[in-house]
Order: structure tokens, then C-alpha cells, then sequence
């Protein structure tokens, strides 16, 4: 196979700002073949507006015409549609978090192993040429090894007034299984992916419920919001490793702020922006980077290692198995909050 035929599977906002654009930049490899939408004159206007030649209202009828399918559907449908997929023969991309549940993270892994094809989970934040860059200083020994990470993604009162974000039942929470769990997958991928085994933590639902409150991102239903707004977490890993997070779309703060710490044996490195803390020749050094190689959109070195990941090119990023660790924080901290008490993981 020379190049990739792909489908997408929901053609909302992130597929037609990320996805699709990515896979045209990359002609000479992957090809978009066709759109599925619940919406079927969403699934049109994706398609004249992209150049598309198949239209499906059933996604598994577009199955025997593509090689692998890119899922933007909410979270509630992503095991079911990616096992599908699988079984049809094909490769899969979906997007964050990977599943509900870890139970059904891991039914997704069975079926990948199972037919041999990829599957890969959109964690751009990977792909960010800082965070790139930082993983490189990590994996030379600049900073020995890594001992705690500290992560905020932090938004000011900005609950997404679109789409299902604040749908329980199709999302399976709010800001953490949302916003959240891209700094869980960034954090664990710079500290070498240790095996989580306990997990604190507490989700709050408190800040998006008060009526007449500001929301920089549109209206949305405060009586009947459900989900968590902000969420605190501290994370202990196998290897004696720790780590501090927190994450809200509502928080009551000066700014926005995304930040990633990870403090080492010998030194550090600081996301975003990035900088690196060492300790040399008597000397406390902080240097940053004037200039760093890479795309400034991570979509598209994301879009080209999964494509070239079905074509045999080169390895997946992210791996499986590190999204569905992700998805097991994700997990644990939710029952934590609701136990009041800490969880222990296997």
C-alpha cells in the first residue's frame, strides 16, 4: 500500500479544523475517501467543502472503501465504533480521550491485536515541537531522572457553550475527561510512562451551576449541569515518581495557564514555554530556546505518524496502552471524588 484511503467519522468542529486539513497537507500518502455524520447535511456540506466523494449515513457502509478510519464522534462512541473498525480490517484514529472506561479501553487494545491493524489516540499535545523538544532533554539525561511533575490546564470561566462537552451521558465528564487528560498524557510520556497505582483526587461541580456567572465561550444549561468543572489531583507511580494536577474550564484566576514542570534528579524542564533548570559547575543555569524545528500546528506531525504508522513507515507515538493508562487516572480520580478516599490501581 502506497496510500492510506481514509474516512472520517463525525465531521464536527475538531475534524474539519484539524483532521481533514492534515490529511490534505499530506496528498502524497493518505487520501480522504469519505465522511459519516449523524447529521447527514453535515456530513454533505464536510464533504463539498473538502472535496469528498463518499457520503454515508451508516458509518460501517463506508468500511470495505477505505483502509483506516479517523473517529471524531463523542466519547461514548469511540470503543464501539473503533472495535467495529478493527474487526472490519481497518486501521483506526480517534480522537481523546480513548473510551469511557478503561474496560472498554482495553477491548479496544484486544481488537487492534487481534486484527494486527493500528490503533492510535489523537493526544496532540505530544506533538507540540516544546513538547517534543523537552522530551529530548529528558531522554538524553539532561535532567537524570525524572522525580515529579506538576500540571495546570487552566482555563478561565470558558465551559465550551457548543457541541456535547457538558453532556454526561455522551462525554462521561466535563473538564478533566476533556481538557484534563491531555496534560495526564503529556506528563506521563515525559516521565517515561510509569505505571500509576495511586490516585487522590477531588472534581468539583460547583463554579458553572451560579446563575449569571460570565462565560467567555458561549451560553449552556447551568441547571442542568453535571459534570466537573475543576478537578485537583495528586498521582503516585510505581517507579516512586509523583505528580501534582489540576485542570478546569471555570476557574476563578487572573488567566488562562498551561503549564507542565517536570523536576529531575539533577535538573528540570519547564512547558509553556520551555526552559531548562540545571544545576553545573557550581552554578544554578536556566536557559531557554530562541528557536525550536517543527510545525507550529501539531495536527500535522500527529496525522503523518499515524499515516505512516499504517503504511509501516515508522512507530506509533502514542501507543494504546499509554492512552488507556491515561483513562485509568481519568477513572480513579472520578471515583476518588466520589469515595472521598484514595484508589489504588493494579
Amino acid at each position: 500500500m502506497s496510500k492510506l484511503r481514509m474516512g472520517i467519522i463525525g465531521v464536527g468542529g475538531i475534524a474539519q479544523s484539524r483532521h481533514i486539513p492534515a490529511y490534505k497537507k499530506l496528498a502524497d500518502s493518505v487520501s480522504v475517501e469519505a465522511v459519516s455524520d449523524i447529521n447527514r447535511s453535515t456530513a454533505e456540506a464536510a464533504a463539498e467543502k473538502f472535496n469528498i466523494q463518499g457520503v454515508y449515513n451508516d458509518y460501517r457502509d463506508m468500511f470495505p472503501h477505505v483502509d483506516a478510519v479517523t473517529i471524531c464522534t463523542p466519547n461514548k462512541f469511540h470503543a464501539e465504533i473503533s472495535i467495529a473498525a478493527l474487526k472490519a480490517g481497518l486501521h483506526v484514529f480517534c480522537e481523546k480521550p480513548m473510551a469511557m472506561t478503561p474496560d472498554e479501553c482495553r477491548a479496544m487494545i484486544d481488537a487492534a491485536e487481534e486484527s494486527g491493524k493500528v490503533l492510535a489516540i489523537a493526544y496532540h499535545y505530544r506533538f507540540m515541537k516544546d513538547s517534543r523538544a523537552a522530551k529530548r532533554f529528558i531522554t538524553a539525561n539532561e535532567i537524570g531522572e525524572p522525580i515529579v511533575a506538576r500540571a495546570r490546564a487552566i482555563r478561565r470561566r470558558k465551559v465550551p457553550g457548543w457541541g456535547v462537552f457538558t453532556n454526561k451521558e455522551l462525554q462521561g465528564g466535563g473538564s478533566l475527561i476533556d481538557y484534563g487528560c491531555h496534560f495526564l498524557d503529556l506528563s506521563l510520556w515525559l516521565l517515561g510512562n510509569p505505571r500509576p497505582v495511586e490516585v487522590s483526587g477531588t472534581a468539583y461541580n460547583k463554579l458553572s451551576r451560579i446563575p449569571g456567572e460570565v462565560n467567555q465561550w458561549g451560553d449552556f444549561d447551568r441547571e442542568n449541569f453535571d459534570v466537573d468543572d475543576h478537578v485537583t489531583a495528586y498521582i503516585k507511580f510505581d517507579n516512586g515518581a509523583s505528580m501534582l494536577f489540576e485542570t478546569s474550564w471555570s476557574a476563578n484566576v487572573k488567566s488562562d495557564e498551561e503549564s507542565l514542570s517536570i523536576s529531575g534528579e539533577t535538573g528540570g524542564v519547564d512547558l509553556f514555554p520551555l526552559h531548562i533548570n540545571q544545576m553545573k559547575h557550581g552554578m544554578l543555569l536556566n536557559s531557554g530556546a530562541d528557536w525550536i524545528p517543527g510545525d507550529d500546528d501539531p495536527g500535522l506531525p500527529q496525522a503523518e505518524n499515524f499515516v505512516n504508522s499504517c503504511l509501516g513507515l515508522e512507530e506509533l507515538i502514542v501507543k494504546p496502552e499509554e492512552a488507556m493508562a491515561v483513562s485509568e487516572i481519568v477513572d480513579a480520580i472520578y471515583k476518588s471524588s466520589e469515595t472521598r478516599q484514595s484508589i489504588t490501581l493494579k
